[in-house]
């Protein structure tokens, strides 16, 4: 009971310094729009760091990343497991490169913190414009590699519960194919300590485990996803093996 009640103050404290610190980030982004966006991208991503730290501090959530020397220094896209909101934080401030987020444009309209993703060099996607959309990421997705960033996208689209496994779609691999570069796949176990929709955060070590590179010569889309997926479900029983412990 005592241990309940204290990782729900803590995860309560956590939450309610990250959104006082989202509101003040906010504006010290706004100020920095004019910087050149290396610059820019820095400073934003300050943010991150702080709320990885603070999580760490006060919900004893630590830490550890696999294959980083897997990182190639060409332009990538990362395919991501997705559980949790923690990924999406730690990966744009501990990554070789800035990263590009695909994400749906109603991120935006969240307050602080979608204004300040405005202000970087994102992808938002209208869904409903079906094959315009893809269009759109192709376009500004060549634009951005050019320019030194990585594409990250998450191919199951939605976060998943641990232990579980989405459909995973072949978009990212689509644009891999379009615009001839790799994917990096990435596997982690965020959601045991970072669950979707809920409060309380659980102490304990995330592991984030990066693949080799998949090149896309030779390969359709869904054939090359298919290799993306068998690496992140293999090496999810690797980082968490007591999830799957009861799979024969």
């Amino acid at each position: 009971m005592l241990r309940s009640s204290s990782l729900f103050l803590r995860s309560a404290l956590f939450i309610f310094i990250m959104a006082v610190a989202t509101m003040i980030w906010a504006f010290v982004c706004f100020l920095a729009a004019p910087l050149p966006y290396n610059q820019r991208y820095f400073i934003t991503s300050r943010w991150n760091v702080f709320v990885i730290w603070a999580a760490k501090v006060i919900c004893g959530i630590r830490h550890e990343i696999k294959g980083l020397d897997n990182c190639p220094d060409a332009p990538v896209i990362l395919l991501c497991k997705h559980q949790s909101f923690w990924e999406t934080v730690f990966l744009l401030c501990n990554m070789p490169r800035p990263l590009v987020f695909v994400f749906k444009k109603e991120i935006l309209y969240i307050p602080f913190f979608g204004w300040g993703m405005a202000l970087l060099r994102m992808i938002p996607i209208d869904r409903s414009k079906g094959k315009d959309a893809f269009k759109n990421i192709v376009v500004q997705g060549k634009r951005r590699l050019a320019d030194g960033q990585w594409i990250i996208m998450f191919p199951e689209g939605t976060r998943i519960p641990v232990g579980e496994k989405g459909k995973y779609k072949s978009g990212g691999t689509r644009l891999a194919i379009e615009v001839n570069v790799p994917v990096l796949p990435i596997a982690h176990n965020s959601g045991e300590c970072w669950p979707k929709g809920a409060l309380i955060k659980t102490p304990g070590l995330i592991t984030v485990s990066i693949g080799k590179p998949i090149s896309p010569e030779g390969h359709t889309p869904e054939s090359m996803m298919r290799l993306v997926e068998d690496w992140i479900e293999s090496e999810m029983r690797v980082i968490s093996p007591h999830v799957y412990r009861d799979e024969k």
